[in-house]
């Protein structure tokens, strides 16, 4: 019997839009009051999560950052986090400089842009409107705590970034691509698996209780991790070889297809 349920966002719930439509919020009003716990597992911050997990009325803990930050929406503080070390966030900026790849640092709850590589109104649609320019990186990194620093590029040439990023950062870091523009480089042993595992344990519930669904190769590793494994329609052929089950797509309500399946079609 399946009593915790992770979700991813982007791709999964929600799309460019950024709406979640109304067969997936009844599915997930459904499985709730069904006594099942819903959480989002996203690479998102958790005050850019917090809105969608209040739509959704969820008031378990919320994995943001790809499971490095770990928090329950009421809260103030995280009950579990692993930040960046600053030395390899200062690595992955300076290949950027270097690269002239477009970064974004998070550091403690906050967005850093050094500069426009494109238009304002694109890193509102990207990042909303709580990111902050400075004039150097050394700046933030002398006095705020980094989560993980993000790479964009057009698509056709993320996967170079990651191979470069990977290449230098061996070891030192965990580099992936979370979005069709985007590589991200998060502390070594922080992925969606890890913090479905951290929040499990604290929970005190059963991985064969687990359920988890994605779309990306950011959740490849949930998806592994969990009993049973829900890749979307959408998903990368990789995510699909991971899963257990494949669902719709984003556009065909997917993840509520999933729900329905696994959970409401079942007696209680």
């Amino acid at each position: 019997m399946i009593q915790l349920v992770a979700l991813d966002l982007d791709g999964t719930l929600i799309g460019e839009d950024r709406q979640i439509s109304p067969r997936v919020r009844r599915a997930i009003a459904a499985v709730q009051k069904r006594g099942v716990i819903v959480t989002l597992a996203t690479g998102r911050m958790f005050a850019a999560t917090l809105p969608f997990a209040r739509e959704l009325e969820i008031m378990a803990p919320l994995l943001s950052y790809q499971g490095g930050w770990i928090q329950y929406p009421a809260d103030d503080h995280p009950l579990y986090r692993v930040p960046l070390p600053a030395e390899i966030a200062r690595t992955a900026l300076e290949m950027a400089r270097r690269e002239q790849w477009h970064a974004v640092l998070y550091a403690d709850g906050q967005i850093f842009l050094q500069e426009f590589a494109r238009a304002p109104e694109f890193y509102t649609a990207l990042l909303g409107t709580g990111y902050q320019l400075v004039a150097s990186w050394e700046e933030v990194l002398a006095t705020q705590q980094p989560d993980k620093v993000l790479l964009v590029a057009a698509p056709a040439a993320i996967p170079a970034i990651e191979e470069q990023l990977r290449a230098q950062l061996a070891g030192e870091a965990l580099v992936f691509r979370s979005h069709a523009q985007f590589v991200e480089v998060v502390p070594r042993g922080v992925d969606k698996g890890a913090g479905l595992a951290w929040l499990t344990q604290y929970l005190q519930i059963s991985p064969q209780a687990v359920m988890a669904v994605g779309d990306q190769g950011n959740d490849t590793p949930m998806l592994k991790w969990a009993r049973i494994g829900v890749a979307m329609g959408n998903a990368t052929p990789e995510v699909k070889a991971a899963a257990d089950w494949i669902a719709p797509s984003l556009e065909e309500d997917g993840a509520a297809a999933a729900l329905e399946h696994f959970i409401l079609s079942r007696e209680k």
